[in-house]
């Protein structure tokens, strides 16, 4: 299914001297995503799951990531009948999201080969399929609201949720991810951050529901586009980095034109021009501008992802645009 942060991508794009984007990012957050269980003695869907999850996929693309920056994260993903019981209860805890951050996290982990339990993915794909709802989606807090870096919102979590019961077991889940395809195709998209997730969730289905949707995702990108290059939660929004990362995941996954590369090109140079000096992102919050560290933490996580999925990989469909 969905290679979220590790989106097959045929982009060309310069090569950056010295330490580049990636590194620093990686750096930053290889620092703060066992930080937080150490110092706050519970785990969380910013720090071991967003966070956690770009560095199992720099990781995987053979990016120097230290290896107790993981450790942690990989004993507690191994556990999931844990989960439940992360040391973070309370009134604002969401059990549906702890699972489904956590499950996605856990897919990495095993696909950058730092958990080999696939007994703990299918625990994992069983307690992701527990919530979902009848009509396919996975519902994250209040109907329609607008997702963030760490709380994602529906569309989002539920194109999350689909990768991670194929992974586990795409035969025994197959009525469960038929029922997210047919939400997918049919759901309204009205923002650009959930025409993205929505096109992420289609990758290159040829459906003709599938094409139709996907042009319709396409079309609110398109329009939401700044005029340098990034992308916020509506047409009308200032780039945000979170957003801009989704849509770039999302075009990596659509059909490539020099529309789609050059898009993806402006997208690339806003986030490393957004990038702070410590290699982390702004967060991105609802509404803009707020201070957290959950979801600049999250916004790093999904800002790295982005630029992996858009680093330059030879022998690609880029070299027919010159």
């Amino acid at each position: 299914m969905i290679a979220l942060l590790l989106a097959s991508a045929a982009v060309a794009f310069p090569e950056e001297k010295q330490s580049t984007p990636e590194e620093r990012a990686i750096a930053y957050l290889a620092r703060e995503v066992p930080r937080w269980s150490a110092k706050n003695k519970c785990y969380s869907c910013h720090n071991n799951g967003v966070a956690a999850r770009a560095l199992y996929s720099a990781n995987r693309l053979k990016f120097a990531v230290p290896e107790k920056a993981l450790e942690d994260t990989s004993r507690w993903l191994a556990r999931p009948a844990d989960w439940a019981h992360n040391g973070g209860e309370g009134p604002f805890n969401d059990k549906v999201l702890s699972r489904i951050q956590f499950a996605t996290s856990l897919v990495d982990a095993i696909d950058a080969g730092l958990v080999e339990d696939r007994q703990a993915l299918e625990r994992a794909a069983k307690l992701v399929a527990e919530d979902q709802t009848k009509d396919g989606y996975w519902q994250i807090g209040a109907e329609g609201a607008l997702g963030s870096p760490a709380t994602l919102g529906n569309p989002l979590a539920t194109v999350l949720a689909r990768r991670t019961l194929h992974q586990a077991d795409p035969k025994g889940y197959r009525e469960r991810i038929s029922a997210t395809d047919r939400w997918l195709r049919q759901v309204s998209v009205k923002t650009v951050l959930d025409a993205a997730a929505v096109a992420l969730g289609l990758e290159d289905a040829k459906d003709e529901d599938a094409r139709s949707q996907r042009e319709r995702c396409l079309a609110l990108i398109r329009k939401g586009e700044a005029k340098d290059g990034g992308w916020g939660p509506y047409v009308t929004s200032p780039p945000e980095p979170f957003d801009t990362a989704v849509a770039q995941l999302a075009l990596t996954h659509m059909p490539y034109s020099r529309e789609t590369r050059d898009m993806l090109t402006r997208g690339r140079a806003y986030l490393i021009s957004a990038q702070q000096e410590d290699g982390s992102w702004k967060e991105s919050t609802r509404p803009s501008g707020g201070d957290s560290y959950a979801q600049r933490v999250a916004t790093t996580g999904w800002a790295l992802q982005a630029l992996l999925a858009t680093i330059q990989r030879k022998s690609s469909a880029a070299d027919r645009f010159p």
